[in-house]
């Protein structure tokens, strides 16, 4: 039975006996589960106020939450806000603006950018775990100097490291050769030139090569948020499943790939809301003035569903089961939006709509590896870009997706450095008859007239995609299979679970994929990363590996912002629409749905942190 075809009253029952059965899933032992309960607050008279819950639904399943073994988007909400980075973006201000978080200030930056010192508060405090045997264990210099070598690890199999590799950090990526090499356990007490605690509170990072926008790499506490030590040590091999931080909540229950429910951090130190929205931003001055100065988080529980199928999520919604619908699903945003506005009786009923074109990019990746789709000769970079041009994007976005998305020329996001609207390349083209040309002439032919092209030595070509078992994919699939058949390509699929299509394609063991990513920074450059060979295994999705690409990349790395960096990222469009190991799809554009007593709601631009910022209303409704 799936959850759409329960009655209003049995969808509630469910949800009320999800909450409860995770709770009989606490993690740790007895005495960590009662530590880790949060108190209703009481009110004024000292009477019990009801707790303030969030509650809304991810339409993907998590992996996860180790910072260094995430990547996946949704496991990385959850970890940002368990987790703290040394710097974090103002909720309010557009453009981004970089704040300290656990940092005491901005960092201290040498002229060539490649010494970076950064000073951390002190009294900020993990959560309580058993391991700290009852005593505060306070944030120093040396966590961070930890969290970040686990990355390097080899034993942690982090899918992010390549974020930090490239940033060349001294002595630690070769030392990490070292270890790759003899084998033997990595040294966390071996000093790293490019890595230290120069007293309790500082920390200085050398890097081997000029990056003016570390910084930036520095905010997303999803991945480089500060660990425990202790913690990990106690569970080396389920690490994963005992997040422990410094960061607004703490995880109280979960049930894997179903439910997740977070409880306010008790021991959280003081931090209020605090922004500088524009002059001219009326939505963001009123929060302010609304908010200002109240100590964050002001909910104190966050539950958050794993339901995959749009349909029952959107139900869920209008249920009242949901204070939040995080991205409007699409089959279902005429019903919401009709004419591009809050349909009446969401309206009437005090519903709030937010849309954004949002910082992400839909892409379908080709595995450069791959002996069929995959190399360098001419024949294959014809049948890539054969398959980019008979890819109908358009079809997709105005049937499937309902129009909720904007042509992508490049794998460059929307709102970051290097994104040119202006910008125009084959990667965005369609068109099928040039598509059977370059087939047609690089030797792909119907040899025995069964409708279905032969590879150009004559063997048999039948393409495999991973994609994932929701209706709302296997629309967008048919599209595809269908455009591709109509140009003599046969593409089977092969259906699993996001997570483990996920493992399959950074292990390399994939031939095509369709997926999205979205920025995690106001800066362009993490998007060139998908051309990288150094990124092989992380943002280099595609396993591509080519000498220009990667001079171009390294030299925007080290060019401050200007006009001679803006160059490259042009140069770097241009070889991957040659090359085509991507074909962009589409920029999505989201409607966030939010019941009246949400307050304070606002999408985060390139950050995941949200759920501090706002409040939940609990008093009762007004009569009518």
């Amino acid at each position: 039975m799936t959850f759409r075809s329960f009655s209003v009253a049995r969808r509630k029952s469910l949800w009320r006996a999800l909450v409860s059965g995770a709770a009989l899933s606490l993690l740790g032992p007895a005495a960590w589960a009662a530590a880790s309960t949060t108190p209703a607050p009481s009110s004024a008279n000292g009477a019990q106020a009801a707790p303030k819950v969030l509650r809304y639904a991810f339409r993907v399943a998590e992996t996860g939450f180790d910072p260094a073994k995430v990547q996946d988007l949704y496991s990385r909400i959850i970890t940002q806000h368990i987790f703290e980075g040394l710097y974090t973006y103002d909720h309010l201000a557009r453009p981004a603006k970089l704040k300290p978080l656990t940092a005491a200030s901005l960092p201290e930056v040498s002229a060539d950018y490649k010494t970076w010192t950064i000073r951390i508060q002190p009294g900020i405090y993990f959560a309580e775990h058993p391991v700290f045997k009852g005593k505060k264990r306070e944030l120093t210099a040396e966590d961070y100097v930890y969290s970040f070598k686990r990355f390097a690890d080899p034993q942690t199999n982090s899918p992010t490291w390549d974020g930090l590799e490239e940033n060349h950090l001294l002595g630690l990526n070769e030392y990490r050769a070292e270890i790759q090499k003899s084998k033997k356990p990595f040294n966390y007490d071996k000093p790293i030139e490019g890595l230290r605690a120069l007293d309790r509170y500082t920390l200085q990072i050398k890097l081997g090569k000029p990056r003016p926008r570390f910084a930036q790499v520095l905010a997303d506490g999803s991945l480089l948020g500060a660990v425990a030590r202790e913690v990990i040590e106690l569970h080396p091999e389920q690490s994963t499943d005992h997040p422990v931080g410094t960061g607004p909540f703490q995880l109280a229950s979960w049930r894997r790939s179903s439910l997740i429910v977070l409880e306010r951090n008790p021991g959280y130190r003081e931090r209020v809301y605090d922004a500088e929205p524009n002059a001219d931003d009326a939505e963001g001055q009123a929060y302010l003035t609304r908010f200002k100065g109240r100590r964050i988080p002001m909910v104190d529980r966050v539950e958050i569903a794993i339901i995959e199928e749009n349909q029952p999520r959107w139900l869920s919604f209008l249920d009242g089961q949901f204070d939040l619908l995080e991205r409007t699903p699409e089959d279902f945003i005429n019903q919401a939006m009709p004419g591009g506005k809050l349909a009446p009786n969401l309206a009437k009923r005090g519903i709030q709509s937010y849309r954004v074109v949002t910082s992400d990019v839909l892409f379908t990746v080709f595995n450069m590896e791959d002996p069929v789709v995959g190399g360098y000769s001419p024949e294959r970079i014809a049948l890539r870009r054969a398959m980019s041009l008979a890819t109908h994007s358009e079809r997709e976005i105005q049937l499937v997706r309902r129009g909720q998305a904007i042509s992508a020329q490049s794998i460059m996001l929307p709102h970051t450095t290097g994104y040119d609207p202006q910008f125009k390349s084959e990667s965005g083209d369609y068109d099928p008859a040039r598509a059977k040309a370059l087939l047609d002439l690089y030797g792909y032919l119907d040899r025995d007239g069964d409708g279905w092209r032969e590879q150009p030595d004559g063997s048999p070509l039948v393409l495999e995609s991973l994609t994932t078992p929701e209706q709302f994919q296997r629309q967008i699939d048919q599209i595809w299979q269908k455009s591709m058949a109509a140009i003599g390509v046969k593409v089977q699929f092969k259906t699993g679970k996001w997570p483990e299509n996920l493992k399959q394609m950074r292990a390399g063991k994939f031939q095509i994929w369709s997926l999205a990513s979205s920025a995690a920074s106001p800066d362009g450059q993490d998007a060139l990363g998908f051309f990288y060979s150094e990124r092989i295994g992380g943002q280099n999705y595609a396993r591509i590996k080519l000498k220009a690409l990667d001079d171009l990349y390294d030299q925007a790395n080290a060019l401050p912002d200007g006009p001679e960096r803006l160059a490259l990222f042009t140069e770097l469009k241009r070889l991957g629409a040659a090359y085509a190991p991507y074909r962009p799809r589409g920029h999505r554009i989201i409607t966030d749905l939010t019941q009246p007593h949400l307050i304070g709601y606002r999408r985060p631009q390139f950050w995941l942190s949200f759920w501090e910022y706002v409040d939940i209303d609990t008093r009762p409704p007004a009569n009518p």
